[in-house]
């Protein structure tokens, strides 16, 4: 199996949420709900459909807004299982790198190891992952129906972030947040989601979208 070139926990050295306000991957009222999920310590997943749109970019901002006394421990790094994991990670993240059926990365994970960190991850365990989804909507279908989370379980995750690349994928001209969505709950593998930022292709601008017509449905993305 590859090595993970580098360490998802190295974040001082990637871009800061304010980078990727500077290079109009979001917008600043986005970056400071971003800042505010990481604080808050709140679980949040970061989705897109094709690779290199930035996923684990994002999620490594996000981290780096994080309480500086809360630690981040990475599935697939290092010799220590789940269970290990999480005790490490109390009052603070446990990370997965991906959430996907192909284990071509450390930390690629699928199935039951998915269910055991969601069971295992207490109250005191903030969750982050990635995934290629096309919204929320498939986002937890894939965690809850293809790896048989429960409900209970993924309704840990508070917000989802979705990914748009512009551009051919492999070489994109432009990454965007394409939406953010804070998830009230998770009923029959369906997220109860709320939009609050969206961004208007169109328009090429960043919105608030909590009182859009789409508020409250999770949708794709």
């Amino acid at each position: 199996m590859p090595e993970r070139p580098r360490s998802i926990q190295v974040i001082a050295k990637e871009l800061r949420l304010d980078d990727l306000v500077a290079n109009r991957t979001m917008s600043r009222d986005i970056a400071a709900t971003l800042r505010d999920i990481a604080r808050e310590r709140r679980s949040f997943i970061v989705l897109a459909v094709p690779r290199l749109a930035g996923k684990s970019t994002v999620l490594r901002a996000i981290l780096a807004e994080r309480p500086a006394s809360s630690p981040v421990e990475t599935v697939g790094e290092g010799d220590a299982d789940i269970d290990e994991l999480v005790k490490r990670s109390a009052a603070g993240y446990l990370v997965i790198p991906e959430i996907t059926q192909s284990a071509a990365m450390p930390g690629y994970i699928w199935g039951s190891d998915v269910r055991r960190v969601f069971r295992t991850a207490k109250e005191n365990v903030s969750l982050a992952a990635t995934l290629h989804a096309e919204g929320p909507d498939d986002a937890f279908a894939q965690i809850c129906k293809g790896c048989g989370v429960p409900d209970t379980d993924a309704s840990k995750i508070a917000f989802a972030v979705a990914l748009r690349s512009l551009g051919h994928w492999e070489q994109p001209t432009r990454r965007v947040v394409a939406s953010v969505h804070e998830i009230g709950g998770v009923e029959g593998g369906r997220p109860k989601g709320r939009l609050i930022h969206r961004w208007d292709e169109g328009r090429d601008v960043f919105v608030s979208a909590t009182n859009d017509a789409a508020s409250g449905r999770a949708g794709r993305g």
